[in-house]
């Protein structure tokens, strides 16, 4: 019971009370009086471009994740359970997909910034990366692939799990009844891997869309996305006149991640009944 009650209350102290907190400064004024304007001041079009941007991040990440972190979950599945090579990806995987902020962003730009290990190797060598002198690498571009960095193996974390709970048995009666590799994986693996695969596809994107540090230390300037903008409007002259609109931003981030983490339940509670 006490365990439970400890529960409840490190929710409602670090997870709910903050986010009513964000709620209530984004209906009201500086001086405290409720108000929408902080809501129609989202329409800026610096504003929606950030939203535009966070969305398309998230999601090209997200699907290069994916699939990528499927293909290599899938490698390690159809390995020795207990072998060398399924320990070493699941314990570099734990390790990666926290690998995130300031080091990350460091490691990029010593590898591929425009004075970078592989930039010059590349270069010496006939091949610029960078042409007519634009550095990719801190746009949205360089943002998307930094993010497929952590993204790849927190899939292989999360994906596992399903992909363990496929059958053997399943493809030796497809063979048996005569059915090919493809009706195996389209009759049979493909529907019931599909929602597993899809949530996990919904936990990257909110993975992305909220991830703040890695794209802070490659992108000094402007406001290319909604956490990025949401930190210029706290640190601000213009933000501390309105500081309700930072906080109408962050909810609106809130909104997009509850729903995307209520899909991705939904999706979990339908593979789990296969898995039991």
């Amino acid at each position: 019971m006490s365990v439970a009650f400890a529960l409840i209350g490190s929710f409602g102290l670090f997870l709910l009370l903050p986010t009513l907190v964000i709620a209530w400064g984004s209906f009201t004024t500086k001086a405290g009086d409720l108000t929408l304007a902080n809501f129609t001041s989202i329409n800026q079009p610096y504003l929606v471009k950030a939203f535009v941007q966070s969305v398309s991040i998230s999601a090209v990440s997200a699907l290069v994740g994916a699939f990528a972190g499927a293909l290599l979950a899938y490698a390690v599945v159809t390995g020795n359970p207990r072998g060398i090579l399924r320990r070493v990806i699941t314990s570099a995987s734990g390790v990666l997909a926290q690998f995130g902020g300031v080091t990350l962003a460091f490691s990029f730009i010593a590898t591929l910034g425009f004075t970078g290990i592989v930039t010059i190797f590349l270069k010496q060598h006939g091949i610029d990366i960078f042409p007519g002198g634009t550095v990719w690498l801190y746009e949205v571009s360089g943002v998307t692939l930094v993010y497929c960095y952590f993204q790849i193996p927190l899939m292989v974390l999360v994906f596992l799990p399903a992909l363990d709970g496929v059958r053997p048995q399943w493809r030796e009666a497809t063979e048996s009844l005569g059915g090919s590799t493809w009706h195996y994986w389209r009759y049979v693996a493909g529907p019931l891997l599909a929602p597993s695969f899809l949530g996990c596809m919904l936990l990257l994107f909110a993975n992305a869309f909220s991830a703040y540090a890695t794209a802070a230390a490659l992108i000094s300037q402007g406001s290319p996305i909604v956490p990025l903008a949401i930190s210029n409007l706290l640190t601000s002259e213009v933000g501390r006149a309105k500081p309700g609109l930072a906080q109408a931003l962050a909810l609106a981030m809130i909104v997009i991640v509850l729903a995307v983490m209520v899909l991705y339940a939904a999706l979990q509670r339908r593979t789990s009944r296969w898995l039991r």
